[in-house]
């Protein structure tokens, strides 16, 4: 719900159920990072840190700090597939960061950790669209009605953004109930 001023109201247990999902969603795809780059923890460090978040620990500087390292080993990451699962990583720290604004561009904060371990997943399957549709829906499942309703306050998903903003939009329109996400495997994670 907004308030008078238009800002949208969140809890710290909200941002804390949010923070939660993205890190399960980026744990998914820390291994497409690390078999590039054993010897950087920097995407771990990030996920990690928002689990911590997500488990009653502090909101603060070494939790972004932790977020902007993982954007960085995004940008270092030298393959596509792994630059993809180092910013899920930072976009789940980020996730704790979410404003209460209703601005559509927040949606990233609450599902791009999702949006970015599918495109992730289907890269490093040789591109196979079905990988992520199958990741979309693993992340669908995981998200808990306390997500759902932090996410069912915000504009819905903006255009653009690729392949990582289509899989954004697959996913917040099945939240949201306006359609199935497409072509997903029946398959337990």
């Amino acid at each position: 719900m907004a308030d008078q001023t238009g800002e949208i109201v969140l809890s710290t247990e909200e941002l804390r159920e949010v923070t939660g999902c993205a890190a399960a969603d980026a744990q998914e795809v820390l291994e497409v990072f690390e078999r590039a780059h054993p010897a950087d923890s920097r995407p771990r460090d990030a996920v990690e840190a928002a689990e911590a978040f997500a488990r009653g620990g502090e909101r603060g500087k070494a939790l972004r700090d932790t977020a902007w390292a993982a954007l960085r080993a995004a940008r270092d990451a030298g393959t596509t597939a792994a630059g993809h699962a180092a910013r899920a990583a930072m976009a789940a720290a980020s996730a704790a960061y979410l404003h209460p604004l209703a601005d559509a561009h927040q949606v990233k904060h609450v599902l791009g950790a999702a949006a970015h371990a599918a495109r992730a997943a289907e890269l490093a399957a040789g591109g196979d669209r079905g990988v992520g549709a199958a990741h979309v829906e693993r992340a669908r499942r995981r998200l808990t009605p306390v997500v759902v309703g932090v996410l069912s306050r915000y504009p819905a998903a903006p255009p653009g953004g690729g392949r990582v903003g289509e899989l954004l939009r697959d996913l917040d329109e099945a939240l949201r109930g306006s359609r199935p996400v497409p072509d997903v495997p029946a398959e337990d994670p």
